[in-house]
């Protein structure tokens, strides 16, 4: 004899709850389900892989089979990286900031090709600079892999705050495709993925930022602060968001991991960590000359200052967050609608772009994190997203060209940022009857 079969609970207003046949309740568990990482982050794997490919593809084949050079044609500037991430590997941090590695960054841009260039190491592949004597080094089809996948960490932050936005995944597959190309750029191109490192960083720190979780927020931006000292324009408009009480804690955290590098590198060697952290040299003979080129001050060997340009940079910046950060206080210490974070992503954006406003010299990949952000700002509507793509393609190629004198390239390029930010900018707020 079986047991009696429960009663079904009660519902409001009389009566039994319906039984839910078997086969609905296991398609509610399923629904309910978590979807798998790889499914949920397929687009940026995706470019990702593609971008990995058309890199090796271009550099090893398509580009020397082009334009007939007997070389391939390499980024210059990942060499100088991996050298001193050499030095790193062998604990010579004296060496760090030496003339040979070119570092004028922080050393977490070195620490983070630490691994690939442990590898190489093992197994003797040499890091020698690619020339006429060297024209197919081996450890291209190691380091380039690696750096172009590091690049990454930007397209997967991209998705996951497009994810949090709502976006559609035809939406968040156009994402892809447009940061992947413009990350060209930056990590293939020039050879930079601590830019590239630094912005996903940022990225996931302002994502951390909007669900209320203040302190992972700190660190990673901290993080991003010790690869590229770049990301520090943007830090007023997220302090101008977060709580008064909690600022104190937010700022010790972001600091920590660029103190303790830079202190190290300082205590190895202090006067080339403090020229090479404090001047910032760059080279207008050898990159684009700006309007500012003529009052940055003068370093010998043809070399400028870049580092008065990016702190007013940084002054600006601040006076950017003071004016939007009284409309932000309701959010304070709670998570933010999807419109509050589209807007602080815009004005990060914005304040990105500033670098390039003042900068002494400019380089095509200075203009890659305006772009990168603006995407994330306008994947929501489809009429922006097509537009504000559409735009920061075309910067990414156009910036190729080689184009002398203090306006001929940084006004059309700076131009272009602003027509990114415009495409890019948040429609308007319907006026309701409803508050807020």
């Amino acid at each position: 004899m079986t047991a009696p079969r429960p009663a079904p609970p009660p519902v409001p207003g009389g009566g039994e709850a319906p039984a839910v046949p078997g086969a609905i309740a296991g398609d509610l568990a399923t629904a309910r389900r978590p979807e798998p990482w790889l499914a949920r982050r397929l687009f940026p794997l995706l470019a990702t892989a593609v971008l990995i490919a058309i890199a090796i593809a271009s550099t090893t084949w398509w580009g020397p089979l082009i334009t007939g050079a007997h070389s391939w044609p390499l980024p210059d500037d990942l060499w100088a990286t991996l050298a001193g991430a050499q030095r790193l590997v062998h604990l010579d941090i004296a060496g760090l900031y030496a003339p040979s590695t070119g570092l004028v960054s922080f050393p977490g841009a070195d620490l983070i090709l630490v691994p690939v260039v442990a590898v190489m190491d093992a197994a003797g592949i040499s890091l020698q600079v690619p020339g006429v004597h060297h024209p197919h080094p081996a450890a291209w089809l190691v380091a380039g892999p690696y750096a172009i996948a590091l690049s990454a960490v930007a397209l997967f932050a991209a998705d996951a705050i497009a994810e949090r936005l709502g976006a559609t995944r035809p939406q968040r597959a156009l994402l892809a495709a447009a940061s992947a190309t413009a990350l060209w750029c930056a990590s293939v191109e020039w050879g930079h993925p601590e830019d590239a490192v630094a912005v996903g960083l940022l990225l996931y720190g302002i994502l951390a930022l909007s669900q209320a979780r203040t302190g992972r927020s700190a660190w990673l931006v901290g993080a991003a602060v010790a690869v590229q000292p770049l990301v520090l324009v943007a830090l007023p408009i997220l302090l101008v968001i977060i709580e008064p009480r909690r600022l104190a804690g937010f700022l010790a955290r972001a600091a920590a991991p660029s103190v303790v590098l830079l202190g190290a590198a300082a205590a190895a060697n202090w006067s080339a960590t403090i020229h090479a952290v404090t001047n910032q040299p760059n080279w207008p003979t050898v990159d684009h000359p700006t309007p500012w080129t003529s009052l940055a001050p003068r370093l010998g060997h043809g070399a400028v200052a870049a580092g008065p340009g990016r702190i007013l940079a940084i002054v600006v910046a601040c006076g950017c967050a003071i004016i939007v950060g009284q409309r932000w206080r309701a959010v304070r210490g709670a998570p933010w609608s999807a419109e509050t974070l589209e807007e602080v992503l815009w004005w990060t954006a914005a304040v990105l772009a500033l670098r390039s406003v003042f900068e002494s010299v400019m380089v095509a990949y200075y203009m890659w994190p305006v772009l990168a952000v603006a995407l994330i700002a306008a994947v929501r509507s489809w009429p922006r997203l097509v537009a504000t793509s559409a735009a920061a393609v075309t910067i990414t190629f156009v910036s190729q060209v080689s184009w002398r004198g203090p306006w001929a390239w940084w006004a059309p390029m700076v131009a272009g940022l602003g027509l990114t930010l415009f495409l890019a900018r948040l429609p308007q707020r319907r006026r309701t009857s409803r508050a807020a």
